[in-house]
């Protein structure tokens, strides 16, 4: 694949905005996308996972939010607010300027008086709103300004009505039949209805203000711009402070370090610790195609690099309540799926929504994801893995902790000779995985270590013998006679998971299998440099069509050539892949290597937990530090 993009042609006329072009907001109980028309295109209420209220980017006619010029479309300037998650847009008319500041308010911690019904983790001294503040200011000249809020509940099928409050034109409420969800629309415009629309339209001119607030709780809204100007100001200092507390790299790249923790943050859903893999459902890998999938929901294995990236960066109490979601889990459950909704929710039914036209007419949309009925044989080595990084920051093993982790070692032994679906969940048949393998050597290495923490030496023997053969197993069946890993057993077609194996420590990075390997992927695995996951024509995925170059499998590489030796090469490409951030810093699933278009679910937790990785590494490469004993399970023997 070297003169045309690997997922086809594209068009240069559609109504949806491009994926990389939207903004992300959160309050780490929901998060929202805004467009560059300033239109609201994407809010999920009351948590990342339930229902739609707007929806404009899957459907044109599934839901709204718009606040901007009457008759200017394209902003002049878009940012954050730096070291934060205040959205600023800025508008050029014809007659004027005005700057536009959309962000989800965070606010003290208000469960004073009573209990929250839905936290898990231990209370902060900040929490969610549960407030979608919108803002204007007439800088220059002066400007008509249009307000139009048109929301649908339930995926867009279910349209609102809205009515007026004791507030008058200053107040509405929506309501929609058979939805328990209310939203109230505050602000010191106008508001007029027009079915299911509320609109409001005013002249602005220099130095003059406005706000609207939408709020789906009991808790108050501000009634002034100078009350909602003060939580503005209060929201955007509470993200300073947090990045603050973070231990960050003085390096022309920190500031896409920085990005990335807040997106990873924005991606945590605070009440119980739990980190989603993205913030959407159904952005297509390919446009137009059916590769579309339901992300808002946690996956087990983006413990050990959640946990790596963010202990890395100095993160600590929110790697501690990612551990704990995932041992809360692993302490209730029997045998772990790989995957969860956002309160450890084991079923996660997928539905298909006819109704809705999806992203540029990719169709099916869905909700739900059978994945997490797979068999993924990764899953216990990503535990074990990201436990033994845990235990090693204390520097002791929790009582608590040590059944669950005996159980999961166990069922790593009782599985791991089992054809599984693989890393990449492929739905067609399942295949003896190679990376799947390494895992549960990972699984059996790491438990191994953790039982000569605790000297239960009888144990530790026993495990570490079953890591030996899983270990003789991988090398005798999962390399191809030129010396490559490939994908599985029955095949020799390469995959990027194999990546994996010099940064787990599965083979020594000078080890001329693990060399071979990097370099086979580099070389073979690539389109303009930049990583697929595998070949569609060589890999049974049960999925017809071809798909972009996967963005977290490009920092992998970025990674495993740093691990190599090849520092130079390392460079170059992670410069390359930074490049292709969004305008604002984030990165969906996918990158198309020819136009650069984002693809996939955005923004994905995967590929910033993967840029912060290579980043890492290769500052630390500069530096001339040792790269060995930063990776998960790479400290010495206790």
């Amino acid at each position: 694949m070297t003169a045309e993009s690997p997922v086809g042609p594209f068009s240069g006329s559609s109504l949806f905005p491009p994926i990389a072009d939207y903004g992300f907001l959160s309050d780490c109980e929901v998060s929202a996308l805004v467009a560059p028309s300033g239109n609201v295109e994407w809010l999920c209420l009351p948590r990342m996972d339930s229902p739609s209220v707007f929806a404009a980017m899957l459907d044109r006619d599934a839901g709204g939010f718009r606040i901007g010029p009457a008759d200017i479309r394209v902003p002049a300037a878009r940012r954050y607010l730096p070291g934060t998650m205040v959205l600023e847009t800025s508008w050029g008319t014809p007659t004027g300027w005005i700057i536009v500041r959309d962000l989800l308010l965070m606010g003290p911690w208000h469960h004073d008086e009573e209990l929250s019904e839905t936290h898990r983790r231990a209370p902060t001294d900040y929490d969610a709103s549960h407030v979608l503040l919108r803002t204007v200011r007439c800088v220059s000249g002066e400007a008509q300004v249009a307000l139009d809020c048109e929301p649908m509940f339930d995926y867009g099928r279910r349209p609102v009505r809205w009515a007026y409050t004791e507030r008058g034109y200053h107040q509405g409420l929506a309501r929609a039949d058979g939805q328990e969800l209310e939203l109230m629309l505050t602000t010191d415009l106008r508001l007029g209805f027009e079915g299911g629309r509320a609109t409001a339209r005013t002249l602005l001119r220099e130095g003059d203000t406005r706000f609207c607030a939408l709020t789906w709780t009991t808790h108050e809204p501000p009634y002034t711009f100078q009350d909602a100007y003060a939580r503005l100001v209060w929201t955007a200092h509470h993200w300073q402070h947090w990045l603050a507390r973070g231990d960050f790299p003085d390096h022309p790249w920190r500031g896409f370090l920085e990005r990335s923790a807040l997106t990873l943050k924005g991606l945590t859903f605070a009440p119980t610790g739990a980190l989603v893999a993205a913030a959407t459902t159904s952005l297509p890998e390919v446009p137009g195609g059916s590769r579309n999938w339901d992300y808002r929901y946690t996956w087990i294995r983006d413990s050990t690099f959640a946990l790596w990236a963010l202990y890395t960066l100095g993160f600590d109490w929110e790697a501690d309540d990612f551990f704990w979601f995932i041992a809360d889990i692993a302490e209730r459950d029997e045998e772990l799926q790989i995957m969860y909704g956002v309160d450890g929710e084991r079923v996660l039914e997928e539905r298909i929504l006819d109704h809705l036209e999806g992203y540029e007419g990719a169709r099916p949309v869905r909700i739900g994801n059978a994945a997490y009925r797979h068999r993924q044989n990764d899953v216990w080595g990503a535990v074990l893995d990201s436990f033994y990084i845990h235990t090693r920051t204390r520097e002791r093993l929790d009582e608590r902790i040590w059944p669950m982790l005996r159980r999961q070692v166990e069922a790593a032994l009782r599985y791991w000779r089992d054809p599984d679906r693989g890393i990449w969940e492929v739905r067609g048949e399942p295949k003896h995985f190679t990376s799947s393998k390494v895992m549960c050597w990972v699984a059996a290495d790491r438990g191994a270590r953790l039982a000569r923490l605790r000297q239960e030496l009888d144990l530790a023997g026993r495990w570490q013998a079953a890591a030996d053969e899983i270990h003789a197993d991988v090398c005798a069946n999962g390399v191809s006679e030129r010396g490559v890993f490939r994908q599985h057993y029955d095949t020799d077609a390469l995959d990027a998971s194999l990546l994996l194996i010099p940064l787990v420590r599965f083979l020594p990075s000078t080890d001329p299998r693990v060399r071979d390997t990097v370099f086979a992927i580099a070389d073979e695995l690539t389109v303009e440099d930049l990583v697929l996951r595998y070949r569609t024509k060589d890999t049974d995925d049960g999925m017809a069509g071809e798909e972009g170059t996967f963005t977290m499998c490009s920092f992998w590489l970025v990674s495993a050539l740093t691990e190599i030796g090849e520092y130079a090469r390392a460079h170059r490409l992670c410069e390359k892949v930074l490049s292709f951030a969004s305008p604002l810093g984030l990165y969906a699933e996918e990158i198309d290597p020819l136009s650069g278009r984002h693809l996939g679910n955005f923004p994905q937790a995967f590929t910033h937990l993967a840029l912060i990785n290579a980043v890492i590494h290769i500052i630390r490469a500069e530096q001339g530090r040792l790269i060995t004993p930063r990776w998960p399970g790479t400290v010495p023997e206790p």
